[in-house]
């Protein structure tokens, strides 16, 4: 019971925040996702509904995990394969997650990389 109440909760966040971020061709929406042992990341345009990044902690050459670590090094990628597909600028999508951990590792890093938001 108590584990369908956050989890409730988690999905009215997301869906309060996808109300208001909304990505384009020109600004994409960088979404992150964090499960207990892996992190998703991409660059998704909502007009078009494409994916048009994207990285992760599942490929056989990253070594990531889902810590504040991996997150970091995760970040790094999605950067580079953003700025590849020429994305200078992106909104942050945390899926209801607060702005500290692994969350912020991973958005300094991409800031380091060499995207704005």
């Amino acid at each position: 019971m108590k584990l369908q109440k956050k989890l409730s909760l988690l999905q009215k966040r997301r869906w309060r925040i996808r109300k208001k971020v909304q990505g384009t061709a020109e600004r994409p929406r960088l979404a992150v996702r964090f499960s207990n042992k892996h992190i998703y990341a991409q660059c998704i345009d909502d007009v078009a509904g494409h994916t048009l990044a994207y990285a992760s902690s599942t490929n056989k050459e990253t070594e990531a995990k889902a810590n504040i670590e991996g997150a970091t090094e995760l970040g790094r990628q999605i950067a580079e394969k953003a700025k590849a597909a020429g994305i200078e600028s992106v909104v942050f999508d945390r899926s209801g997650r607060r702005y500290h951990g692994c969350v912020k590792s991973f958005a300094e890093a991409a800031r380091e990389g060499g995207l704005q938001f």
